[in-house]
């Protein structure tokens, strides 16, 4: 199996979907979005698979159709939660680089508006600051690169992990 696909990680709103389009027309890959392949293959929004089926059922949901993902030379903007499925994280590793956008809790503070329409995925009780501490080590242990983004804007860190990618 080729590993020539580039895998975007972090939390919502680091910029994975809108880096990720930009880094596919710079490097002549195509962008695939987990997160709308979710959506297509369910027929429904994150939001509404999270109200039907709760966050674990959302979880099995995203797990399964990660892990299915099947392409080359592609740019792979996944959901936060991605990291939550081991074997979606195993394949992903498996036909990509993974690259997780790093930002600190501040700035993703003032990105995000209401997390929840977002289709973020938010345990009973947890916030976006609990979410960012339990996740940021996750991110950290799939990683093969990690751009830390907090004084990029979008040009400099789609420059950042074409430069690091190239490295590999």
């Amino acid at each position: 199996m080729l590993k020539d696909n580039i895998v975007l990680v972090g939390m919502p709103g680091a910029g994975k979907s809108t880096v990720g389009v930009i880094l596919a027309k710079v490097l002549g890959y195509e962008f695939v979005d987990s997160d709308l392949i979710i959506q297509k293959e369910t027929g429904k929004l994150l939001a509404h698979i999270i109200a039907e089926k709760g966050i674990d059922g959302f979880i099995e949901v995203e797990n399964r159709i990660n892990a299915s993902i099947n392409c080359n030379k592609s740019i792979i903007a996944t959901g936060g939660s991605v990291v939550y499925g081991e074997e979606a994280m195993r394949h992903l590793k498996a036909i990509g680089e993974i690259v997780y956008i790093n930002l600190p809790y501040d700035v993703l503070e003032q990105r995000l508006g209401n997390i929840k329409q977002r289709g973020v995925v938010l345990k009973e009780g947890q916030n976006l600051k609990t979410l960012y501490d339990e996740r940021c080590p996750m991110y950290e242990k799939y990683a093969d690169i990690i751009v830390d983004a907090k004084d990029m804007g979008i040009e400099e860190l789609v420059s950042a992990i074409s430069q690091s990618y190239k490295k590999i």
